[in-house]
């Protein structure tokens, strides 16, 4: 799925409830509530936290899920298209972050040999 697509599937997904998108702030808040569900079951599967014995295991996949959607209700509710704006955030990577950190030897060693 493209993320044209996944765009349109929220918007009409909003679009069928009176309320709508809510305003940017509140739309903020949730981005970082669910920001937060996400970190605290990654905090208790791989950080210093472990679960109670008595809490239920939870879905990593469905927390980024959940932090996806509201993004793309949030990017919705500007106008803003999210592929645009990854390209052009990627390109800012690109341009900026070229040399910054070591590449792997088999990436460096296939760029001199397709750059020859």
């Amino acid at each position: 799925m493209e993320i044209k697509e996944m765009q349109e599937i929220v918007d009409r997904w909003i679009s069928q409830f009176e309320e709508g998108y809510w305003p940017p702030g509140s739309m903020m808040m949730r981005f970082i509530e669910e920001t937060g569900e996400l970190c605290r079951e990654l905090n208790h599967r791989y950080g210093h936290k472990p679960k109670k014995a008595d809490e239920p295991e939870g879905d990593v996949a469905e927390e980024i899920g959940d932090v996806l959607f509201v993004l793309v209700c949030l990017a919705n509710s500007l106008g803003i298209d999210l592929e645009e704006a990854f390209r052009g955030v990627m390109e800012k990577y690109y341009r900026r972050d070229l040399n910054r950190w070591t590449r792997k030897k088999e990436e460096t060693e296939g760029r001199k040999n397709t750059q020859q």
